[in-house]
């Protein structure tokens, strides 16, 4: 991949890459982080990657660092033992997009990136399994359960009111 291959791609993918990253974690710093580091792999490794292979690679670097974050961030937060981090709060929601992201949320953390990859971002389910490392079944099979997840959830009144 050429400078200009290279730089045509920041400008092409850097905020999907963002968008799919941000809505995973939910920290705009770490996001941006991220998909700097992955820029940043992705220009270390510019003359094996070809140009058309460069979208797949980047969602695959961002991908996993971000695995990495959330395993740092888990490990930090269970060291701490934080109580307060741990609260339930009785909220009434109106709004749908709300209470879509909060179902998002709670879906375990592969789930929930096959789903943002898939819905979110339009990706086939083999450009997932080769970002996730998944295979093809894998991939449809976490998206199956996610989505059964998510209508069950949003079906429920008090999810809902």
């Amino acid at each position: 991949m050429t400078a200009a291959e290279y730089n045509q791609c920041v400008d092409k993918h850097a905020d999907g890459v963002y968008r799919f990253i941000l809505k995973n974690i939910r920290n705009e710093e770490y996001a941006r982080d991220i998909v700097q580091d992955a820029f940043a792999k992705m220009w270390e490794k510019a003359r094996d990657i070809s140009f058309g292979k460069s979208k797949s690679y980047l969602f695959t670097a961002a991908y996993h660092t971000m695995i990495d974050v959330i395993r740092k961030e888990k490990i930090k937060t269970d060291i701490e033992q934080v109580p307060e981090a741990i609260s339930y709060t009785d909220s009434v929601y109106t709004d749908l997009k709300e209470v879509l992201e909060e179902a998002v949320e709670k879906l375990p953390e592969i789930q929930r990136s096959v789903v943002m990859l898939r819905d979110y971002e339009g990706y086939s389910y083999q450009e997932i399994g080769e970002i996730t490392g998944l295979n093809e079944s894998q991939v449809k099979v976490y998206i199956y359960r996610a989505r059964v997840f998510l209508k069950n959830y949003l079906v429920k009144i008090d999810n809902v009111i």
